[in-house]
C-alpha cells in the first residue's frame, strides 16, 4: 500500500460568466485535499479509496489559448501534484438518452468514437462517445441499454478508462480472455429475455461503417435479437443540445507542388484506371485524409490533422468535391478548376439520385454486367444505404489510401528534412529540461514542459503545429500509454523518476512522431532492464531485412522478442503508418498483431513508426519510437529473383544513455547505437553552434560506447 497527497476538484461553471470573446470562463472550484490509498482495483468508482482531509473554496479563470495550428483546452498557472483524471457523473446524460431511446422504440444504442468519415481524431462536435461516457481516450465504443452501459476500449486505455468511467459503466477490456467484444456484448443484451421478444439496437448510420453494421446485424440475429435500425437524428446530439460545439469551418489551403510532388489531376487519372479495372460507376471518397491528399489541399477542421470536412465522387468523366464553398479562397478555386463544387450536406441526396438514375437505365442495358459504386471499407452505412444498399456497392480497401501510403520521392525527402529539424527541436528541449530540473532545481509540471517543447518546435522552418497532443509524463503517469496531461491536472516532473515524452509536429514537408524515455536521476535496475530490452527490440526491427510481400504482422515479433524472453509484453501495436503533412496515424499499413496488418505487405515508400515499449502500472513506462521508411535492401543473394526490403530511420534524436544497461547489449547492438548517434550528431549538431549548452548535451548523449 502507498499513500500520497492528491487534490480532487469539483468544477461548477456559472452560465452568466461565460463570454465568447477570448473564450474566457470563470469557474468556482471546490478543492478537496485528500490522501489516496491503494485499494481493490475492482472498486466500482475508480479503484481508489479517498479519505477527506481538508476542503477549501477557490475561484479561478481558465482561458482558451490558440497555438499555431490547434486549440488547447485551457491554460492555468496553477501547478498541482498528482491530480487524478476527472470522472464525469453521467447519470443525467444517460437518463436523457434512455428517454430518447424509448421514444424511438430502441432497446440498445451504439455510440462509436468516430465521425462520419471514420476519423480517428475528431472535431469536438463529434466527440459523442466522450460526452456520454466521460472517457476521453481516442479509441472505444459505448453501448447503452435501458438499464446498463458498457464502454469497450483496447489495452492502451485500460488504466485511463478505469479512472475516468463512473459507476454507471462497465469497462470491456478488449483483447483480454473471456471479455466480450462490444459487438458480442450488444448481441447478448439484445437476446430475448423471459417472456420477451428480441431487442432492437439503434445507431446513427453515418458514424458506423457498412461492414461493421453488417457484422453487428449478423451477431444480433444469431442471438435472437430483433434488428439493427438506422436512426437518422443522432440521439447523443439531442442529449448534448445547445452545448454541443459547432462544426469547424476553417479554410482549405492548396499544398504546393514542391511539397506534394505530384499534380492532383495525375492522381485522379490513376484512380480512374482503378475504376476501369473494376468496371465501376464511381468511387465515393469519404476519408478526410484521402481527400486532402487526392486534391493536394490541407485544412484545419480537426485538431492536429490538416484535413477539411468534405466528400468526393470520382467518375470516369466528372470529379465532384462536396465542401462548404466558403472554405475556398480564389487560389483554391483556381487550383480546383475543372472540379465540380457542391455543398457538403448534399452528398447523400446526390449519390441517392445518382443511384436511382442508374436503376432507371434502359432495359437493354441489363444484358451487360451490372456496374457498381466503389466505396472504402471504412465508408459509412449511411453512404451504402444512399447508394442503394449492398447489391449496388463494392466495398474495397481504398485505392486512394493505398496510393497515399506509398510516398513519392518529394514526400520522402520532405520526411527526411523535417525529422532533422524536429530532432534538433527535441534535443534542445531535452537539454533545456535537464538544465532546469537538475542545475536550476526548477519545479516544472508536465504541461509546462510540453508547452516549452511546442515553443521550441515553432521556431523551426515550415512548422505548422503539433501532430497530436504531446504525451509529457513523469513516473507512474508514463505507464498510461496515451496519457494526456492537462493544465492544473498534471504532475510535477520528478527528476528521480522516468520521464516519457511522445510528441510530433506537422511541417509543410512532413509529419513527425517521436518518443523518448529519459531519466535525470538514478534509474532503478528494473527501469534500466526494461529500457534496454525495449531498445534491443527497437534495434532488431530497425535492422530487419525481409522479402517483398512481407507484412507488418510478420515483423511484429522482432520488436517484442527480448521482452518475451523475460516474461514482459506491451499492449499496443509496434508501428503505424504516418502521413506526409497529414494524419500521424495512417493506414492501411502497420506493424502489430491486428489481423488487418497481415493483409497489406510493406512496400518501398511506406513510412511507418517503430515503437516498442513496456509499462508497469503505478510505477513507470518506457517507449522508444523512431520513424522509419521502407527501402530496397542490397542482399548477397536474391532467392526467386524477389526484391528484399529494409528500413531507413529518419528520426534524429539521441537515446538515453543513463537508462541503458550495457551488459544486456551485444557488440553489434552497441555498434548500431554508436552509428545512430554519430548520424544524429552530424545532422543536428549544426543547429547548436551558438548554443553551447545544447551542443554539450548532444555530444555527451552521442558519445560512442
Amino acid at each position: 500500500m502507498y499513500v500520497k497527497t492528491a487534490v480532487c476538484v469539483a468544477v461548477t461553471p456559472p452560465a452568466d460568466n461565460v463570454t465568447q470573446d477570448g473564450l474566457e470562463i470563470a469557474f468556482s472550484l471546490r478543492m478537496h485535499l485528500c490522501t489516496m490509498s491503494e485499494c481493490d482495483p475492482g472498486d466500482s468508482r475508480n479503484g481508489l479509496g479517498w479519505d477527506l482531509h481538508e476542503e477549501l473554496q477557490v475561484s479561478t479563470t481558465f482561458r482558451n489559448r490558440t497555438t499555431a495550428n490547434h486549440l488547447r483546452s485551457f491554460s492555468t498557472t496553477a501547478t498541482r501534484r498528482a491530480i487524478e483524471m476527472e470522472t464525469v457523473n453521467t447519470t443525467a446524460r444517460l437518463q436523457k438518452l434512455r428517454e430518447l431511446m424509448r421514444q424511438h422504440k430502441v432497446d440498445l444504442y451504439i455510440v462509436p468514437s468516430e465521425d462520419a468519415h471514420s476519423s480517428e481524431y475528431i472535431a469536438r462536435t463529434d466527440a459523442r462517445r466522450e460526452f456520454i461516457s466521460g472517457f476521453t481516450g481516442s479509441a472505444g465504443t459505448a453501448v447503452v441499454s435501458l438499464d446498463k452501459a458498457a464502454l469497450a476500449t483496447d489495452g492502451r486505455y485500460f488504466n485511463q478508462a478505469s479512472k475516468q468511467l463512473d459507476g454507471n459503466w462497465e469497462l470491456l477490456k478488449q483483447g483480454l480472455q473471456d471479455v466480450p467484444t462490444w459487438q458480442e456484448w450488444t448481441a447478448d443484451q439484445s437476446a430475448p429475455g423471459d417472456g420477451q421478444s428480441g431487442k432492437v439496437v439503434g445507431v446513427d448510420p453515418t458514424i458506423i461503417t457498412a461492414p461493421d453494421a453488417k457484422k453487428l446485424q449478423d451477431k444480433i440475429k444469431k442471438k435472437g435479437g430483433k434488428e439493427l435500425v438506422a436512426i437518422a437524428q443522432n440521439l447523443v446530439d439531442q442529449v448534448w443540445g445547445a452545448d454541443k460545439p459547432s462544426r469547424p469551418n476553417e479554410p482549405a489551403r492548396v499544398l504546393g507542388q514542391e511539397y506534394a510532388g505530384r499534380k492532383f489531376q495525375d492522381k485522379i487519372e490513376e484512380l480512374r484506371k482503378e475504376l476501369d479495372k473494376k468496371k465501376a460507376v464511381a468511387f465515393v471518397v469519404s476519408m478526410l485524409d484521402e481527400i486532402a491528399w487526392l486534391f493536394n489541399m490541407r485544412g484545419n477542421d480537426i485538431p492536429y490533422n490538416p484535413v477539411f470536412f468534405s466528400y468526393a465522387v470520382v467518375t470516369p468523366t466528372i470529379v465532384t468535391l462536396y465542401i462548404d464553398e466558403s472554405k475556398l479562397d480564389e487560389k483554391a478555386k483556381a487550383h480546383l478548376m475543372g472540379v465540380t463544387i457542391r455543398p457538403y450536406e448534399e452528398i447523400f441526396s446526390d449519390i441517392a439520385s445518382l443511384a436511382n438514375s442508374d436503376k432507371e437505365s434502359p432495359a437493354d442495358a441489363s444484358a451487360a454486367p451490372k456496374k457498381k459504386y466503389l466505396v472504402s471499407t471504412k465508408a459509412s452505412w449511411a453512404l451504402q444505404r444512399a447508394l442503394g444498399g449492398e447489391s449496388n456497392v463494392d466495398e474495397v480497401r481504398s485505392p486512394v489510401g493505398d496510393a497515399k501510403a506509398i510516398k513519392n520521392p518529394t514526400e520522402l525527402e520532405g520526411m527526411r528534412a523535417c525529422h532533422i529539424r524536429d530532432g534538433a527541436a527535441l534535443t534542445e528541449f531535452f537539454a533545456w529540461l535537464e538544465d532546469e530540473l537538475i542545475t536550476k532545481q526548477t519545479k516544472l509540471d508536465e504541461v509546462q514542459a510540453a508547452d516549452k517543447l511546442e515553443q521550441i518546435r515553432s521556431k523551426h522552418d515550415k512548422y505548422m503545429g503539433l501532430s497530436f497532443d504531446t504525451i509529457s509524463s513523469t513516473g507512474e503517469n508514463a505507464a498510461v500509454i496515451h496519457y494526456k496531461p492537462e493544465p492544473g491536472a498534471c504532475s510535477i516532473i520528478d527528476p528521480s523518476k522516468v520521464y516519457l515524452c511522445d510528441s510530433g509536429a506537422q511541417y509543410l514537408d512532413g509529419t513527425t512522431d517521436t518518443t523518448r524515455t529519459l531519466h535525470f536521476g538514478e534509474p532503478t535496475a528494473m527501469e534500466k532492464e526494461s529500457y534496454t530490452l525495449v531498445l534491443k527490440g527497437h534495434i532488431a526491427l530497425d535492422q530487419a531485412i525481409f522479402p517483398k510481400g512481407t507484412s507488418g504482422f510478420a515483423l511484429d515479433t522482432l520488436a517484442r522478442q527480448y521482452l518475451w524472453q523475460n516474461g514482459l509484453e506491451y499492449r499496443h501495436g509496434t508501428g503505424h503508418g504516418i502521413g506526409s503533412y497529414l494524419n500521424v496515424h495512417e493506414g492501411p499499413i502497420g506493424i502489430g498483431t491486428r489481423i488487418q496488418y497481415s493483409e497489406v505487405p510493406l512496400a518501398v515508400g511506406n513510412v511507418i513508426s517503430n515503437e516498442p515499449g513496456y509499462y508497469e502500472d503505478g510505477k513507470f513506462g518506457v517507449r522508444i519510437e523512431n520513424v522509419i521508411m521502407v527501402k530496397e535492401a542490397a542482399t548477397r543473394h536474391r532467392f526467386g529473383e524477389k526484391p528484399y526490403f529494409g528500413f531507413e530511420h529518419v528520426t534524429m534524436t539521441p537515446m538515453c544513455r543513463k537508462l541503458v544497461d550495457g551488459s544486456l547489449l551485444t557488440p553489434a547492438e552497441k555498434q548500431w547505437i554508436d552509428a545512430y548517434h554519430a548520424e544524429v550528431l552530424e545532422k543536428t549538431g549544426k543547429f547548436f553552434q551558438e548554443d553551447p549548452r545544447t551542443l554539450a548535451w548532444l555530444k555527451r548523449e552521442c558519445a560512442p560506447y
